[in-house]
């Protein structure tokens, strides 16, 4: 499959508010997550598919998202960026929007890597 594929399938996904299901679809074994450092916290770098997907119950558990936009794919080569906005209300805290640039790398048809890059 194509990376070009790869990113309007998974986008789409992400678009219906499907990242889970994303995720499973595309993500190999051994995928590398990478948040900025001074958001990201202990999971600023995480690899392999059960510690995103133990990232991505956290999220859920820990944030309630009232809206989230995707736009994009923007693909080169093999990678592709989606560009998100999120409103979100983390646990404890106050309404806010996140914005974020996802950029996944994909090779031999599933995503190796992603890395976020936050609005500073």
């Amino acid at each position: 499959m194509k990376t070009t594929e790869i990113a309007k399938t998974f986008t789409d996904l992400c678009r219906a508010g499907k990242f889970e299901e994303a995720g499973k679809r595309y993500w190999s074994e051994n995928v590398v997550s990478v948040e900025p450092p001074e958001t990201g916290g202990a999971m600023a770098r995480m690899q392999g598919r059960k510690a995103l997907e133990d990232k991505g119950k956290w999220w859920s558990d820990n944030n309630q998202v009232h809206s989230a936009k995707v736009e994009g794919p923007f693909v080169n080569g093999d990678e592709f960026a989606l560009r998100f906005e999120f409103e979100v209300t983390p646990k404890g805290k106050s309404r806010t929007t996140m914005k974020e640039i996802g950029l996944y790398k994909v090779r031999d048809g599933q995503v190796v890597e992603e890395r976020f890059y936050g609005v500073s």
